[in-house]
């Protein structure tokens, strides 16, 4: 399926902050009613990214699930493999298992692994994890690890498909060759062009869309700010954004950032940089917004809620449904 064929997809980011995950049912229960197609997990320091999906594929049945990401270094593969059948088994033909390296402050500081040759342990991981959600007993010498006779129990009807956390052409390319999906983050509508252009049409294209539900231009943007320091300053994302042709303009975060200084990162993020790859404003704008991400090319918009003061979690995501 091409990209002009395939339908264009709304989706929130699960578990919702702020909200006990137990608390979350009557919201998640309600989100086909509000135009969500799609409820996809994060994985870095809240929730693990198997266990909300678990819980949506009963309270919510007719969303499609999928991971965005599920680490390859901190989980094993056939840890992976195990957990991408159960979620499957809960959910049939609605989840999409997606995994990428992670980072190295998640993998090599609070989890004491070693994030060596992250091209060739993806690819290695992908190619295990066709095999044996296929049902195959896998018996390989990959370049990253070894496998010596994995097979799943109670392998998958259909195995889901997979989609790869790719930030950079030799990733993209990657995920467009050995997945059935990409998924990328941290960007505006217009550099979902670029990412498409050296995707191809084939792989679904999935991101997630940072959306602060504030009409106060100062709230959103402080809030927004916050959240790139956190992020665009891991390498990473930073080369990410120099090869989007962003690295000028984040050239002054960047400075505050090498000399320990947070007050000079925080000021040295424009609010042009902010407002592009920022979501802000009245409901009504936000969804304007969004749609502009699938406008360009996008075919799955996850929409991460930024809470900010005077923002009500549970109803920013009845305001920012596609129907609403």
């Amino acid at each position: 399926m091409t990209a002009a064929e395939r339908p264009k997809r709304w989706g929130i980011t699960l578990p919702l902050h702020r909200i006990p995950l137990p608390e979350q049912r009557d919201v998640i229960a309600r989100l086909t009613d509000l135009g969500y197609t799609d409820a996809w997990s994060s994985e870095v320091n809240d929730a693990d990214a198997f266990t909300p999906l678990a819980l949506a594929s009963q309270w919510a049945p007719g969303l499609r699930l999928g991971t965005a990401v599920a680490p390859i270094y901190t989980r094993g593969p056939g840890l992976l493999a195990v957990s991408a059948a159960t979620l499957e088994s809960l959910a049939p033909g609605r989840f999409v298992f997606g995994i990428g390296t992670s980072s190295p402050l998640v993998v090599e500081q609070w989890n004491d692994v070693l994030l060596e040759r992250p091209y060739q342990r993806t690819l290695d991981m992908l190619r295990f994890l066709h095999a044996a959600l296929a049902g195959e007993k896998v018996t390989e010498d990959y370049e990253t690890f070894t496998i010596r006779g994995f097979r799943l129990e109670v392998p998958p009807a259909s195995p889901p498909p997979l989609a790869l956390a790719a930030l950079r052409p030799g990733m993209i390319k990657l995920a467009a060759t050995e997945a059935e999906g990409v998924i990328t983050n941290w960007l505006s509508p217009g550099d979902v062009i670029q990412v498409r252009g050296v995707a191809g049409p084939g792989p679904e294209l999935i991101a997630r869309v940072w959306v602060c539900p504030s009409a106060d231009p100062d709230i959103a943007r402080a809030a927004g700010r916050r959240l790139i320091a956190r992020y665009l300053t891991v390498p990473v994302y930073a080369a990410f954004h120099t090869w989007l042709g962003r690295g000028d303009a984040l050239a002054p975060m960047l400075a505050g950032w090498a000399v320990g200084d947070r007050k000079q990162t925080l000021a040295g993020i424009s609010d042009e940089v902010v407002d592009e790859l920022i979501v802000y404003g009245t409901p009504r704008v936000c969804r304007e917004r969004i749609a502009d991400y699938l406008e360009h090319g996008l075919d799955t918009a996850v929409i991460r809620i930024i809470p900010a003061p005077g923002v009500d979690v549970a109803q920013a995501v009845r305001d920012l449904g596609r129907d609403g």
